[in-house]
């Protein structure tokens, strides 16, 4: 199965290139109000126009390059119902694959050229509804750059077999090897560590939850000092990459834990995390980053675009030792584990 899904990553790797080269030419052309400009909201998420740039890729795409070569579910976000079986028309079951799909992810951070987004892609053998993230054999994650950037990484895994990378370069069309290790500190002191709350809504249990951990981990602040540092990446493909390139030492996500919090004093949780945000993370794993649930658990979800997602991600086991233990009585004391069923 896994020889078979190589099959796959040429058409791949074409349509995340064609997407990249799309949405930097819109952005290029565009003033950062036309590309925020709101097209519609979804129940998920909000659907912004530099996202219909990649969106309306995607069927045509995968339709005239991906289905002859294995009939396929297709999973996106842009999607009537969130899926569709390609060739039109082929029942469900008979799909060799199910392919899901991130056109963009870090919309926000690139429609106002401040930071990269990415364009993901996981591939895993047809389970039916619940075929998981465990499940995915191939991962792709493409950089869409700033219009001033002329670089962009390109990562791709299969499963047991390692991770590639190359560095694009969008003036000459070359690209070069590219090797990323995770950061090999065995402490979060004087790197970057962060709990994600970079939208409004519980933010301040967050930041305590945050305080806590790094209280424990670190002692208190000197005066005129800086322990450690955060870095609130608005997209769950760029805190990974930071991940794996050393950036970044812990990261996690705890969103969806906070919903019963919120629902008690009469607030909604907003948006979260979904699957196919993290459906790359098989790239992060095979590059020795730990990722799991908020429990500690591999990290599990059906493959679709609903459901809302808690992560961490540790560079290393040293570190991981260092802050789950933290995370963990973080989170207990706050009862915050209730809202996960």
């Amino acid at each position: 199965m896994q020889s078979d899904v190589r099959v796959l990553l040429p058409a791949i790797l074409a349509l995340h290139g064609r997407i990249r080269t799309a949405v930097v030419a819109a952005c290029e052309t565009a003033v950062p109000e036309e590309m925020a400009a709101i097209l519609h909201e979804k129940e998920e998420d909000t659907i912004y126009a530099i996202d219909r740039v990649s969106e309306e890729m995607l069927l045509t795409f995968f339709a005239a390059e991906v289905a002859p070569l294995a009939p396929i579910v297709l999973i996106a976000e842009g999607l009537a119902g969130g899926q569709v079986t390609l060739p039109p028309g082929m029942p469900e079951a008979e799909a060799v694959w199910r392919i899901i799909v991130d056109p963009i992810d870090g919309t926000r951070g690139l429609m106002y050229q401040k930071r990269s987004a990415w364009v993901l892609t996981g591939v895993a053998p047809n389970k039916g509804p619940q075929t998981d993230l465990q499940d995915i054999v191939l991962a792709v994650q493409t950089e869409i750059p700033l219009v001033k950037q002329h670089l962009s990484d390109q990562l791709w895994a299969i499963r047991g077999q390692g991770v590639t990378a190359v560095r694009h370069n969008r003036l000459t069309r070359s690209d070069v090897p590219l090797t990323l290790h995770p950061s090999r500190a065995r402490t979060i002191a004087h790197g970057f560590a962060m709990i994600a709350r970079f939208f409004p809504g519980a933010r301040d249990m967050l930041a305590a939850i945050d305080e806590e951990i790094v209280r424990g981990a670190l002692g208190p602040v000197a005066r005129g000092k800086a322990h450690c540092f955060e870095d609130q990446y608005i997209c769950s493909a760029g805190q990974l990459y930071e991940l794996m390139a050393g950036h970044d030492r812990f990261v996690a996500d705890l969103r969806p834990l906070l919903e019963q919090v919120l629902a008690q004093q009469g607030l909604a949780l907003g948006i979260c995390c979904h699957p196919y945000d993290l459906c790359t993370e098989l790239i992060a794993r095979e590059l020795g980053v730990i990722v799991t649930d908020a429990a500690g658990r591999p990290l599990a979800a059906p493959l679709g675009v609903s459901g809302d997602l808690s992560w961490v991600g540790y560079a290393n086991e040293a570190i991981r030792q260092q802050i789950e233990p933290l995370l963990q009585a973080a989170l207990h004391r706050r009862g915050l584990f209730a809202a996960t069923g």
